[in-house]
């Protein structure tokens, strides 16, 4: 059995031959920052074990910035929101915001409809009711219907204004596409 003075200058060939990979892939170690370009063998094989204990606890990947810390904690907090909603939706207190628009639109075109036959049904009920009168309901009826528009537009937006206050958890971006 050969002894191996750790303290040496080494060359990529005998540090290889400690680690057992080849001299190429020493050699690329180095060009890329991974090991020390030069150095003793204690040195190196200190290095190169530090980069092996971070690859498998999987601080290092193909994108060395990525920290797998960081990464579940991610993943847990995506999963716990996940969560949060699928019981929201269980309870009948969510629904995405796109759905809410889409209803309320359905409905809103549903009343305007009623209102546009209104005209030809008070002609067929009451023929002999004035113009002016006729003008009179139309008017009070659009005024109805545009302050319905703009008070539910304002009440959707002071309601999505405040949900990121109500909520800590909540991110702004998930305040933004789904509402209680």
């Amino acid at each position: 059995m050969t002894t191996i003075d750790l303290d040496q200058q080494a060359t990529q060939a005998a540090f290889g031959e400690l680690v057992g990979i080849a001299q190429p892939t020493v050699s690329t170690l180095m060009s890329e920052g991974k090991l020390p370009s030069s150095g003793s063998l204690r040195e190196l094989l200190l290095a190169y074990c530090q980069r092996l204990r971070d690859q498998a606890a999987g601080r290092l990947g193909e994108n060395a910035t990525l920290d797998l810390v960081q990464e579940r904690a991610a993943l847990a907090r995506e999963q716990r929101e996940g969560q949060a909603i699928k019981n929201a939706v269980a309870r009948k207190e969510f629904a995405p915001i796109g759905l809410l628009a889409d209803v309320l639109g359905m409905a809103s075109s549903a009343v305007v409809d009623r209102f546009d036959q209104l005209d030809g049904a008070l002609r067929k009920a009451c023929p002999d009711l004035p113009d002016e009168a006729k003008t009179v309901l139309q008017q009070v009826i659009a005024n109805a219907r545009n302050e319905w528009i703009r008070s539910t537009e304002r009440a959707v937006f002071d309601h999505i204004d405040a949900m990121p206050s109500a909520g800590d958890d909540q991110d702004d971006d998930t305040a933004e596409e789904s509402a209680p």
